[in-house]
């Protein structure tokens, strides 16, 4: 059957929202329904008008390039979706960008409305989806801490009970009385995430925003959601890191095109995520995850790490690699003084925050009498023996006693392993060997 059509917004030149009867939700109250969120065949369609022309030499451009200058180009970004949210769950929505993500999250919010299918939303909702919405550039962050709890149902003496704890968790006290206008994406994000976490929500929508705070926030955010988990919160959360959708979510939906390819535990649905992309995809993906998520450093810094980079046997450096090939790792230092016996050392971990393995020098009987100046040094791996999956590199320079951090750089990197041509599924860790099975008889 043929999804409806829609007429779209007369504005060419951009996505238009088709509309739809305010009926096609389930209200946003209070019900008998036994699940947070419902999404029932949702389909949603966007018209793409393209600009009218200025002048006539455009008027015949468009003419010669067979372009329709009145109809508009009908693109799906849902067809045909339906799952549902439970209470007291963080449900996971990952897939490459234009798979539906954002609009799944605008669709809850009522920003937009469904072109077709039901959506249900069961209790007081909370989201964060872009950046400075809700707030108004001209007002303070301390008067649209009060206008976002106004728009959320939230009573004035509420949160001036509150105020304190959302500006402390924002690290906003030197900035809260200025206007909006002057802060950077950080400091949006992180008075928009404490006011969504102190308002009581019931359902809280988490997009990519997230990604604009430094490390230590963050962290500091994860654990307000698991928090929140904790006290019956529902969360829907769309986020291209692996590591935290690993961590935080207890189901996920892959989203590609507009249609569900997979849903289940994070583990599988982000494995059969990754084992689809391809290898430039994938390269992107580990850029992604590079910029959002630079680790903690520590050390004096009498000697400092410059860079890591991975390398395959012919010295290209690549971050998607198969198991069973060769790596090289390679850690580049710069010293201010010579450094008597330092210790190299790195450590591997898995997305989910399992630790594969922590050489360095000292262990391996390899000595290093002293540093100056610049130069690095190789960890070489014959064959690469981690099943597929994402890896997170530290890296770090010590004493010889293991004592004092000269530089400790934790996930300086990110990169990926494939295992196509093994047929392992479980675990980090690949062990070549065989099976043998010996029949002894049937005894008398």
């Amino acid at each position: 059957m043929p999804l409806p059509r829609c007429s779209s917004m007369a504005d060419p030149a951009v996505l238009s929202a088709s509309s739809r009867p305010s009926s096609a939700y389930r209200g946003q109250r209070r019900t008998e329904l036994s699940h947070a969120i419902e999404f029932d065949r949702v389909s949603k369609f966007f018209t793409l008008r393209h600009e009218r022309p200025r002048s006539f030499q455009e008027v015949m451009l468009n003419a010669l390039r067979l372009k329709s200058l009145r109809r508009g180009e009908q693109y799906w970004i849902l067809q045909e979706v339906s799952f549902v949210v439970e209470r007291a769950e963080v449900l996971g929505l990952i897939g490459p960008n234009g798979a539906g993500k954002s609009s799944i999250l605008k669709l809850i919010s009522r920003i937009i409305e469904p072109t077709s299918g039901r959506i249900s939303v069961d209790g007081r909702l909370s989201a964060l989806l872009e950046l400075g919405a809700g707030f108004h550039p001209d007002l303070t962050g301390r008067e649209n801490v009060y206008l976002n709890a106004s728009i959320l149902g939230i009573s004035r003496q509420t949160i001036r009970q509150r105020f304190d704890d959302i500006v402390q968790f924002a690290e906003m006290e030197r900035f809260i009385d200025v206007p909006v206008r002057h802060y950077s994406s950080g400091m949006y994000m992180r008075l928009g995430f404490s006011v969504a976490v102190h308002t009581d929500p019931e359902i809280l929508l988490i997009d990519e925003v997230l990604a604009v705070g430094d490390q230590a926030f963050q962290g500091r955010c994860l654990d307000k959601i698991e928090e929140l988990v904790g006290r019956g919160v529902s969360i829907l959360f769309v986020s291209h890191d692996m590591k935290a959708v690993r961590s935080l979510c207890d189901r996920v939906i892959w989203l590609d095109a507009g249609h569900i390819r997979a849903e289940g535990s994070a583990e599988h649905v982000v494995k059969a995520y990754l084992g689809d992309l391809s290898d430039e995809e994938l390269t992107e993906l580990v850029a992604r995850r590079g910029r959002l998520s630079a680790g903690r450093r520590t050390g004096s810094h009498e000697a400092q790490i410059t860079g890591a980079v991975l390398l395959d046997d012919k010295g290209t450096e690549r971050y998607v690699f198969e198991s069973g090939e060769a790596l090289t790792i390679r850690m580049t230092y710069r010293c201010q003084e010579p450094i008597a016996n330092p210790v190299f050392g790195l450590a591997i971990s898995r997305s989910d925050g399992w630790h594969v393995n922590g050489p360095n020098t000292r262990f391996a009987n390899c000595p290093i009498d002293e540093i100056r100046g610049e130069g690095y040094v190789d960890y070489r791996i014959e064959t690469l023996p981690l099943l597929g999956g994402v890896y997170q590199l530290t890296v770090s320079i010590y004493d010889y006693d293991l004592q004092h951090p000269y530089d400790a750089y934790e996930q300086i990197l990110t990169f990926v392993v494939k295992n196509q041509a093994i047929r392992e599924e479980f675990g980090c860790v690949y062990m070549p060997a065989r099976w043998e099975h010996h029949a002894l008889g049937e005894e008398s």
